[in-house]
């Protein structure tokens, strides 16, 4: 009579309570560790409050009959290169810093999941420029003009062009730290992001911008994100100056959306852990 077989035990699975608590464990870490490196902190929340001052203070003359000058536009036109900083660009050069200091090749070794160290990052775009947000719009409510808007419609639009915009720069961000190397990393993420605010509307009423500039700025989402803060702090009296005379919400959240979605594709199918030297 031959002898009983043990059961064969279960496969054992992460509880999704563990790994809620690993992410927002790892959340804390990278937070922390980002507010540690004042010269990243100073400079992603002093740089455009520093642009805001000065355009605001040198340029003020008013935008047609729309009863809306420059400087609001300035205060808006920054609130989009908030986020595109905070997500984009810090996202691309503390990838690429990670990979290169070998971070991410021992992260992958430990039991850590992906997913969490990706939450990790999204904790630090949304506290970081959350709080730009914050401070931009107490300094334009305070010295140039802003009006803060009191339809909870306004602020609802305010909430999902935020979070699209987040997502979609962040996951470009992620997906684009692949393509960089560490020697160019500052040159190929500030230069672009430069280009993209002369032509999306930050220091330009957009229709102003020549038409082709148009045309290839709306194939990234700085311009659309501008576009949704405009509509959200500006008055509709301004939507005449705005393509097709109208704030355009539906193109905004589906040229957003687009972005997220195609980000997330690259990302999942381009991000590395490791260097190309380490094979």
């Amino acid at each position: 009579m031959s002898a009983p077989t043990a059961p064969a035990s279960a496969p054992v699975t992460r509880p999704a309570a563990s790994l809620w608590k690993v992410a927002a464990a790892r959340s804390v870490l990278e937070t922390k560790q980002f507010f540690r490196e004042k010269g990243q902190v100073i400079f992603t929340f002093a740089m455009p409050l520093l642009m805001l001052t000065l355009l605001a203070s040198i340029f003020k003359q008013r935008i047609g009959d729309s009863g809306v000058d420059a400087q609001q536009i300035y205060v808006t036109g920054m609130l989009g290169v908030g986020v595109m900083s905070t997500s984009f660009q810090s996202m691309v050069l503390q990838v690429v810093g990670e990979r290169a200091n070998g971070t991410l090749k021992r992260l992958r070794l430990t039991p850590l999941p992906k997913t969490a160290y990706f939450a990790g990052k999204i904790a630090v775009v949304l506290v970081s420029s959350l709080g730009q947000a914050a401070v931009l719009l107490g300094l334009g409510t305070a010295f140039f003009g802003l009006h803060l808007p009191t339809d909870p419609a306004r602020w609802a639009t305010f909430a999902w062009v935020y979070l699209l915009g987040i997502v979609s720069c962040t996951l470009l961000g992620l997906a684009y730290s692949s393509v960089v190397s560490p020697q160019s990393a500052g040159a190929m993420v500030f230069l672009p992001v430069i280009v993209l605010q002369f032509i999306s509307g930050v220091f330009v009423p957009f229709n102003d911008l020549p038409g082709p500039l148009r045309t290839v700025s709306s194939f990234f989402p700085m311009k659309w994100i501008c576009q949704g803060m405009r509509s959200v702090f500006l008055p509709d009296t301004f939507q005449p100056y705005e393509p097709g005379h109208s704030w355009g919400h539906g193109q905004t959240a589906l040229a957003l959306g687009a972005f997220a979605v195609v980000g997330l594709i690259v990302c999942l199918k381009t991000f590395r852990w490791k260097t190309r030297n380490d094979g």
